[in-house]
């Protein structure tokens, strides 16, 4: 369960959106092809959070591509995720299956189509991990995080941040996490999560609204 837990909520959230403390000034990789290191990190870091400050709800639709390392197909689901400051998060698959996380301060609902689990935040050390990482994303202050080194890009209209796990227990389930922000409101485009095995999974945003009016009962466990 901590396997696909650590993948699902990192992946959607995430939304999240993402950085970290250590930021590499290092040439553009090439695989990030129309990119540029961003000049004055310190403005980035200011403009993240404070946008960020700004956001007490998210609702969005979510395409996820995953492509296994021992198979030539994708794997494509969709979903929504909801999101009510200061940490209240809901993602619900919806295709081809369907699967539920709630989380509500320190208490975590997981449902899928045999069975139902709740879950103490507070008991399980991944978990708090998790967590934190995931409302560091959403509040902005992600780039104080110490569980990450990142890398941060821009084009016209994005910027790109290539995050890399310090944390021991985090290596074990990502390689790097690419998080792709929409320069006009500072929200989550899209993440890519790259696992040690050579897996990778896409979570693409869409119909993104952010400031609603979202009942708690959303986030009811």
């Amino acid at each position: 369960m901590c396997n696909h837990f650590v993948r699902f909520v990192s992946g959607s959230v995430r939304y999240i959106l993402v950085i970290a403390l250590v930021v590499h000034y290092n040439p553009v990789s090439a695989q990030y092809t129309g990119y540029t290191a961003v000049s004055d990190l310190t403005v980035f870091k200011s403009k993240f959070k404070a946008e960020s400050s700004n956001v007490s709800s998210i609702q969005s639709n979510f395409i996820q591509e995953k492509i296994l390392s021992a198979l030539t197909e994708k794997i494509v689901s969709t979903g929504k995720f909801w999101f009510k400051r200061s940490n209240k998060v809901r993602i619900e698959y919806i295709k081809p299956f369907t699967y539920l996380m709630v989380m509500n301060g320190d208490k975590m609902l997981i449902r899928d189509e045999q069975k139902e689990s709740r879950i103490n935040v507070k008991a399980n050390r991944l978990f708090q991990q998790v967590n934190r990482i995931m409302i560091d994303c959403v509040q902005g202050t992600i780039l104080d995080s110490k569980d990450f080194s990142s890398t941060v890009f821009e084009d016209k209209n994005t910027y790109l941040l290539e995050m890399t796990p310090t944390s021991k227990t985090l290596r074990e389930f990502f390689q790097t996490i690419v998080l792709v922000v929409d320069k006009k409101n500072y929200s989550a485009n899209s993440i890519e999560m790259n696992e040690p095995s050579g897996d990778k999974t896409t979570i693409s945003f869409t119909d993104k609204k952010l400031n609603t009016q979202i009942s708690d009962e959303v986030f009811t466990l």
